[in-house]
């Protein structure tokens, strides 16, 4: 079953570029990344750019509206996610917590639905 990983956390929080912390952080990343890659589980996973550049679209009585940032004013943003293919929600939750901004943030786990042409 495939399990989307998306990693909130508030812009700021956390090593950030520049400072001693940040290149063992981003270590942290790229060893978890090759670990589920080499244990097969990795079908997908991206960093976001900042919300700064996010747009919301929404389309009410057949009108467009876009506003700049994201949908929800929260102090966690989405900043990243993996797609997994594991054996179940257990194992899930097991690869979320070696993602290192689960020290900074949160991880939230879901389940796929996938449709069937």
């Amino acid at each position: 079953m495939q399990y989307m990983l998306l990693i909130y956390s508030a812009e700021g929080s956390g090593p950030q570029p520049g400072t001693p912390e940040f290149g063992p952080f981003m270590q942290g990343y790229m060893d978890f990344t090759e670990k589920v890659k080499t244990e097969g589980k990795f079908v997908a996973g991206d960093a976001l750019q900042p919300i700064a550049t996010a747009t919301t679209l929404s389309i009410r009585d057949g009108k467009t509206d876009m506003m700049d940032g994201p949908f929800a004013e929260t102090k966690e943003q989405l900043g990243g996610y993996y797609l997994l293919d594991c054996t179940d929600l257990d194992e899930a939750l097991n690869y979320a917590a070696m993602i290192p901004t689960a020290t900074y943030g949160r991880i939230e786990v879901r389940p796929l639905i996938i449709w069937d042409n």
